[in-house]
Order: C-alpha cells, then structure tokens, then sequence
C-alpha cells in the first residue's frame, strides 16, 4: 500500500455515528469478556514513525526491528495479510500483517480493529514492491480502543465550527493543521532561543492584576474570595516588567497569555499570547534592530526561508534592512492634503466620506486621523515597514519626539497588511508619565496604576520595549487564513 493510496471504509462505516458506537462497544465487551484489556497501561515503543522510517536508508531492502506505536488511520484488510498505517506524534508509518506470522488467533481478533483504535506494533523493517517502508509485524497490541469513528478519510474535517469545536480531530485528518502547530513551537522556541542568547531573563508576571494596565483595553474581572476584593485577568504585560527595570533587572522579556474583554474577528480572539521585551539603555531604535533580527532568525530557523508567499502569490521578502515610514508622511500621502494636521475636526470628517470610509464623529481628532491609518493604510504596507513617530495621544507610555511635541518615540512594525509588534523609548520619567495617566482616567478602559508611578519614582533607567503578537506572526508565518486556525482552542460560544 503506498501513501497515496485511499483506504477503504472500514467495516462499520455504512452504518450511522450511533450504530458505529454501539458496534464498537460490543466490541470491546467483548475483549473484556476474555480477558484482553482493551485500555493497556503501556507499550514499549523503541522509536517514532519517523525515527524509525529513518533507519532503512535508500540502498537497503531490510532493516532493523523497531516498536512503534500510533492510532490507524488507514487499513487495507486481505484474506491471509493485511495493510494498516499508524499515525503519531511525528507522522506516518505502515504496517504489514501476516497470518502465518501472528498466529491465526491473533490474525482474526486483528481483523476486528476499527480506525482510530491504537495499537503498538513491533517488527523488521522492509521496503514493499512500491518502494514504501514498512514494518513486518511480528506482533501487535491493541492499546487504547476508539469508541467513535473518525472523520471520512477522503473528505477530511471541512466544517470550521467543527474544527475549531472538536480540534483533537482536526489534528488527526488534517496534515495542514498538525504541521501549523508544530511550526507555532518552533516559533516560540526560537523567539526564547534569540532573547536567551543576547542575555535576557525570561520571567512571569501575574495574570491576576488588582488595576490592569499597559494598554487600552477592556479586562475580564472577577472577585476574589480570599481578599474579598476585585482582580482583572491582565490586558497587557508590560507594566510589570517595567517594575522590573526600576528592580535592576535590565534585560527581559515574558512570552504570555493575555486576555481583553473584546470582539472576535478573523484577527481577534479575546485570550491570545504575546511577547513583551524590555532593555534598558537603548531607545525604540535599539528595539527597531532587535525586532529585525528577532523575526528574521525565527523565520530563517523555524522554517527555513525569509521569503513568503501570500495567498494571492506576492512575495514578502523578509531579508535585508525594513523599510521605515514617517506615520505623519504616510496620513498626508493618503488623503492628499498637506494641511491635514491642521484641519479642524469637521473638515476631516467630511475628507473621510470622500476616501469612502465610515468614521465614528464621536471620536476624537487623533482617532479620526488614526481610522485613515487602519482603513485605507495599514492593509496596503505588505511589505515588512517600521511606522514611526505616531501621535502622542495613541500611546501614553511612550517618550515623547524632541522635535515634535504632537509624536512620540514609537514605531509599528507592519507586514502582510497588518500591525505585528510595536515598540517605545519608554517613558520613565514619573512626572510626564503621572500626567498621560491622569488625562486618561476616566475613560472606561483606563485606570490610574499608583503603585506602577510609585516604582517609576525610584527611578526607572532609559530603556526600549516592544511587543509581538505571537499568533499574528504565526498568521503570517505559516499563511493561516484566521487566528483561530493558529490557536489549539480559540474561544467559541458554548455549544
């Protein structure tokens, strides 16, 4: 049996979920009845499908014995022999099954194997007459029995809902989706790798925070008993860290969940992770050469290459220097007016009907500015561009520009057509920054963090931070077409 080859359906699958269940469970009744434990404590497995696979090298026929162990997912069930391949964690491997081999008993209880069972199997290696490696069972084991049958080979699992609902199937039928999580580990593996081999210290911070901070959102709150007072799941991570600054520690960085009290969209989920990085005695420049190098090695290692490929074939080449692009200089470019910035209220409001945009009026002038940004801007940079310089008022943690009082020390890194990691000279002086806290309190996502002014008040050094949404660059990495299909359970309506 080759690899390209359909299994057949096994012997129960004309019949409905129901009818499938109630047969399988009769048989494993029966296998309980004679004393064969369908739900064995282990198996002693001596490789991988893939370990294994390696062993037989191209200029052999035969190889070594192995122990592997893995569900079916394909049978081809004959009269004296059989086919079958396993999957585990590293792929695929087949099996071949002989009569004369097992024993006639043992070949007629494995004729009652169902896809999805789990069995160990253990045998020589072989190369069959198609070229496939394969193993030639000298014995097998069934060690977990699967009540329910998987999803149709040759249709897969299509339903999105049901993808994201019952994902454990979704991994078992679908190589796409397997291969994207396992590249999501790399990518963090190697995110750690970077910041470990330039001297950061990884820490943690709470999730649970008494005022949440560091950025403008809406928490998730909840009370808690023990002190009978109010907690919010952290909508950021970066207050803490810069605590950590003020502590000496001028070097870290924290890979963490996150979780705003917000809408759902293709590129929003309301839990998600994210990297925040602090270094003290740099600037949003040095953090500008750490976010380059940070994604190129991530890219060049996790999947070897720098190019990428959109879903409408464009290329983004991720090598060489990024281009940079003045926030300021990119607002005029799009609306065409060289006096944007000093236009009153009303007059870019009614600008924005004739560039076909719909605009809040309740919003604020920055705001009505920063909607031309994310509607008519942001989706065109598709090519990697830091964004610098962006209004003060977007950002209260941020130094502000020397020569421009209206900008501040920022830049927004943008590819594929949307925000990936954004970074600041943070702002550590405590009497600039008590003042952008106090101009914001009051509006529903801000609260006044006393004790983070505190810490700043004992003095915090200059530093740069940035921020990386870790499912956004997997988005982009791996081509995922929806956050959901970058996270192993995003967050759903319950059923």
């Amino acid at each position: 049996m080759s690899q390209e080859q359909p299994s057949p359906p096994s012997a129960d699958s004309s019949l409905d979920g129901s009818d499938q269940f109630a047969v399988r469970q009769s048989k494993l009744d029966h296998l309980r009845e004679s004393g064969n434990d369908p739900y064995r404590s282990n198996w002693d497995q001596s490789h991988t499908s893939s370990e294994a696979l390696d062993l037989l090298p191209e200029d052999l026929e035969e190889g070594p014995e192995v122990s592997v162990a893995g569900r079916i997912v394909a049978f081809r069930l004959m009269g004296k022999a059989s086919f079958l391949k396993i999957i585990d964690r590293d792929g695929k491997i087949q099996s071949y099954v002989r009569r004369d081999e097992i024993g006639d008993d043992e070949y007629a209880a494995f004729k009652k194997l169902d896809l999805g069972d789990f069995v160990g199997i253990r045998g020589p290696l072989f190369r069959t007459r198609t070229g496939e490696i394969t193993i030639r069972a000298k014995e097998y084991r069934l060690v977990s029995k699967a009540l329910r049958p998987l999803p149709e080979k040759w249709h897969g699992l299509t339903d999105n809902e049901q993808i994201y609902r019952q994902r454990y199937l979704d991994l078992i039928v679908n190589d796409d989706s397997r291969e994207r999580f396992r590249a999501r580990s790399r990518v963090i593996r190697e995110i750690r790798e970077f910041f470990w081999s330039r001297d950061f210290l990884e820490v943690e911070t709470p999730m649970l925070q008494a005022v949440s901070g560091g950025a403008a959102a809406r928490p998730f709150e909840t009370h808690f008993n023990a002190l009978d007072c109010d907690f919010s799941l952290r909508i950021a991570l970066e207050l803490h860290l810069k605590r950590l600054l003020v502590g000496g520690f001028d070097r870290v960085f924290e890979v963490g969940r996150v979780f705003r009290n917000e809408g759902l969209s293709r590129r929003h989920n309301p839990e998600f992770t994210m990297l925040e990085a602090y270094q003290a005695y740099t600037d949003f420049r040095g953090m500008m050469e750490l976010t380059q190098s940070l994604i190129q090695q991530v890219a060049e290692r996790a999947l070897g290459t720098l190019q990428m490929e959109r879903e409408d074939g464009e290329a983004i080449d991720l090598s060489g220097t990024w281009k940079e692009a003045k926030y300021k200089d990119l607002i005029l470019g799009a609306v065409g007016r060289d006096d944007w910035f000093d236009l009153p209220k009303s007059a870019k409001l009614e600008k924005t009907k004739e560039l076909g945009i719909e605009v809040d009026p309740e919003l604020e002038d920055f705001e009505i500015t920063n909607d031309v940004f994310e509607k008519i801007i942001e989706h065109t940079l598709i090519q990697p561009t830091f964004v610098t310089h962006i209004p003060r008022e977007l950002c209260p943690l941020a130094k502000i520009t020397e020569d421009d009082e209206s900008t501040i020390d920022v830049f927004e890194l943008c590819i594929n057509g949307q925000e990936i990691a954004p970074a600041y000279s943070e702002q550590n002086d405590p009497f600039v920054q008590r003042e952008a806290f106090l101009k914001q309190v009051g509006e529903e996502t801000q609260e006044l963090d006393d004790d983070f002014l505190l810490a700043l008040e004992h003095g915090m050094p200059p530093a740069g931070g940035m921020g990386l949404g870790i499912d956004r660059l997997v988005i982009f990495l791996t081509k995922a077409s929806n956050i959901r299909d970058t996270i192993l359970f995003p967050t759903l309506r319950p059923a």
